[in-house]
């Protein structure tokens, strides 16, 4: 798997990166070791979490693997702070206090001195943002962050933090950028993405399969066995079960038949290689699910195929 620089920074990560937000909840510990082993003899490196997946489950699993399936210094880990659910509702704090002690407590999870990305999971109304830039600041300075980043932000939120980063040379850089990008949702195509690359910061990509709609399982319904099926997951996914979306779904499989591909391989491969996105998250229930996905790496979509479904799923 090809690595690529997070915009100026030194870090290096692998194009698709393995998300863990259902390890310790639907995806158990041994199923864990068995995604980050396929993920690592795939040539994968960089490993996405934040401190509310899982209610801390997900870092505690990865946590468990560092040292017995890979060695700590051989993967970037990245986790987020700011979010965590309170009576069953997600809830944003970005004050100071609040990030750090979420910190300190995902490397207590993680069982590890440092975070090779600590980012700021959401923009907070509530909260001045120089406050939730100065827990950045700490991170970074006492060696417990490599790199910082900031999460969901849109475009002028991101250049605002960026710009007040930047003036101050004794401020941590943000290095990465991470929002929602796919066919199905392109609204931080000239927005957060372009902010991205203008300000040379990486681009993450969370998503990109359209919160797994694009692989064309709910083309005829919901599954009994999907996320969409389960309590916790039918909210996330339900809002790309529209008209629109199923267009492009559509569209996608139509391209995947005539190339010989999933719609997921295509789908992934449109995102992976769109300009200016540095790393793609994929997740997956199991190894078998994973080693689909990693199918992708394989594939590169012909420039006649990536305009059509840039027209396809070009409105909003």
């Amino acid at each position: 798997m090809d690595l690529r620089r997070a915009g100026r920074s030194g870090l290096s990560l692998s194009r698709l990166a393995l998300g863990t937000m259902t390890w310790g909840r639907d995806t158990d510990t041994h199923e864990a070791a068995d995604q980050a082993r396929a993920f690592i003899d795939a040539g994968g490196n960089y490993f996405d979490s934040a401190s509310h997946y899982g209610d801390g489950d997900a870092e505690r699993v990865i946590g468990g693997l560092i040292g017995t399936l890979f060695k700590r210094e051989d993967v970037v880990i990245s986790t987020k702070a700011g979010s965590s659910y309170i009576d069953g509702a997600l809830v944003t704090d970005n004050s100071r206090t609040s990030l750090m002690s979420s910190l300190d407590k995902s490397l207590t999870r993680l069982g590890t001195s440092y975070i090779d990305i600590w980012m700021i999971q959401s923009w907070d109304n509530a909260a001045q943002l120089e406050d939730a830039l100065s827990a950045l600041d700490w991170a970074y300075t006492s060696g417990r962050a490599r790199y910082v980043g900031i999460s969901n932000f849109n475009g002028w939120q991101s250049a605002r933090a960026i710009s007040l980063q930047e003036a101050n040379s004794s401020k941590a850089p943000i290095a990465v950028m991470q929002n929602e990008f796919s066919l199905l949702n392109r609204r931080v195509e000239e927005d957060s993405l372009q902010c991205s690359r203008n300000l040379e910061t990486g681009f993450i990509a969370w998503s990109p399969l359209g919160r797994g709609v694009l692989t064309g399982k709910y083309r005829n319904g919901i599954p009994a066995d999907s996320r969409a099926a389960t309590p916790h997951f039918a909210p996330f996914i339900e809002p790309y079960l529209n008209d629109r979306s199923r267009r492009i779904v559509e569209a996608v499989s139509v391209a995947a038949q005539g190339l010989g591909y999933s719609p997921l391989e295509v789908a992934l491969a449109w995102v992976r290689d769109f300009p200016g996105v540095t790393s793609s998250i994929v997740g997956a229930r199991t190894a078998a699910q994973l080693q689909g996905i990693l199918a992708s790496e394989e594939i590169e979509l012909p420039e006649v195929v990536r305009n059509a479904l840039n027209e396809v799923s070009a409105t909003l």
